[in-house]
């Protein structure tokens, strides 16, 4: 944790992948010392011409700190709207360790910090490279990791409580598909709840205007030929199925079926009920393991390696749905109902009315969350789905991503719903390995 406000002031040396995950970053630290080292700068100018989350992020950095400089000299130091002094250093050559080497961009910053603490001063070197902060500790100087934006995975909203009942208490419930609840619960939470007497268990929605529990009953047919497996899965259902919850968060293990869910429903929303003009689904692009490289092609032909997961789905989906005029993936396509796109391309656009699903969210970062739902246009439903505890992207862990950061943060607004998927569909050994490894 960044330590508590003192008489003394503190100089927070940054890290470039601090810029990387929040661009506005330096706002964070108060009334006392920023400092950047110059190795940021050089690391700063390498990212900024990706066309990527990462150059979009430099290139804000850069233009922050190039306002900064407008106002005083960097070097001697400049106030900045937060109060604090904002200082661009150089690494000092000189009474260095020797075990470090000075050709790489990671030493040169911490040894800018290791400068400053030899100098007498309060130094914390702010980084989310984990490695880069052992380093720094080594050298004494005390390391941090950037938290503005952190939640506890252990303590993360889950989207529905469980109660146990009386059969008188669900008598109104039963009778009229809604009643009152004394509790405190946040909109669109569901409720689990199993009737000592029966056995029963009925699910729930809480309706925050009206104050009341509204009975989620299952549709009579399955949505694009998918049912519910459990009831974490119906309360889902129920949350997609829902125009007037226009975000919706599905967090849950591998094998959920947190995708398959969203994708259903969409197609179903776009074909059946013709509430939306299309499906748009998208994914961030990063690899687990090893890099292929450039891959050949047209944007379609690139974007298929990476969205292969999502055609999975879809090939399912088409397996099981019943429709004369749909009979394959290609047809979807063609007939523009479902759009497959890149994260990269729908950066600046507007998208109204559009049914849009964001796979794998759990690899984004706060600031490119924001981003992407800002995107929604008048009409526009948003899905969300990943797992927190598979993160492929090196600056993100479970308590640091995008995805349990939004849950945490709308979690009182009425018109979002999450959803937190616990049993494992896919097979038995995708649970246990879910599980043990």
């Amino acid at each position: 944790m960044i330590p508590q406000k003192s008489t003394e002031m503190k100089s927070f040396v940054i890290d470039t992948n601090v810029f990387i995950h929040r661009p506005d970053a330096l706002l964070s630290f108060r009334d006392n010392e920023i400092v950047v080292p110059l190795g940021v700068l050089e690391e700063l100018d390498r990212l900024k011409t990706y066309s990527d989350e990462k150059g979009r992020n430099a290139r804000h950095a850069i233009r922050f700190l190039d306002e900064a400089s407008r106002h005083g000299n960097l070097k001697e130091g400049v106030k900045i709207e937060n109060g604090s002094t904002l200082r661009v250093v150089q690494t000092k050559t000189r009474n260095i360790p020797t075990d470090l080497e000075m050709d790489k961009a990671d030493n040169r910053i911490i040894l800018a910090a290791y400068a400053l603490l030899k100098e007498g001063k309060q130094v914390f070197f702010v980084s989310k490279d984990i490695n880069a902060r052992v380093k720094a500790t080594a050298l004494g100087i005390k390391a941090v990791d950037y938290e503005k934006q952190k939640v506890n995975i252990d303590n993360l909203y889950k989207g529905y409580r469980e109660a146990e009942v009386t059969q008188n208490t669900v008598k109104e419930l039963l009778e009229t598909g809604e009643m009152s609840w004394k509790e405190t619960l946040y909109p669109n939470e569901g409720m689990i709840m199993k009737v000592r007497e029966s056995g029963e268990t009925i699910l729930s929605i809480f309706d925050k205007d009206r104050q009341k529990l509204i009975r989620i009953t299952r549709a009579a047919d399955p949505i694009s030929g998918v049912e519910p497996l459990n009831v974490n899965q119906e309360i889902a259902f129920a949350l997609l199925l829902d125009d007037t919850v226009q975000l919706v968060t599905l967090v849950g293990k591998a094998g959920t079926g947190k995708t398959l869910l969203a994708i259903a429903t969409g197609l179903h929303k776009v074909i059946q009920e013709s509430a939306f003009s299309k499906v748009l689904v998208s994914r961030p692009v990063i690899p687990m393991g090893k890099d292929i490289g450039y891959l050949p092609g047209s944007k379609s032909e690139k974007l298929s390696s990476w969205m292969q997961p999502l055609f999975d789905n879809l090939e399912y989906i088409m397996s099981v749905y019943k429709n004369q005029n749909i009979k394959s993936v290609e047809s979807l396509l063609t007939n523009n109902l479902i759009e497959i796109e890149a994260l990269t391309y729908i950066r600046g656009r507007s998208l109204p009315k559009q049914y849009i699903i964001i796979d794998e969210a759990q690899n984004l970062s706060p600031h490119a969350i924001k981003t992407i739902v800002s995107r929604a246009g008048t009409g526009t439903k948003i899905v969300l789905t990943g797992d927190p505890y598979q993160i492929d992207s090196p600056y993100l862990d479970s308590n640091s991503n995008g995805l349990t950061y939004l849950v945490e943060a709308f979690k009182g607004q009425s018109l979002f719903g999450h959803v937190f998927l616990e049993k494992s569909e896919r097979s038995s050994l995708a649970e246990l390995a879910a599980e043990l490894l």
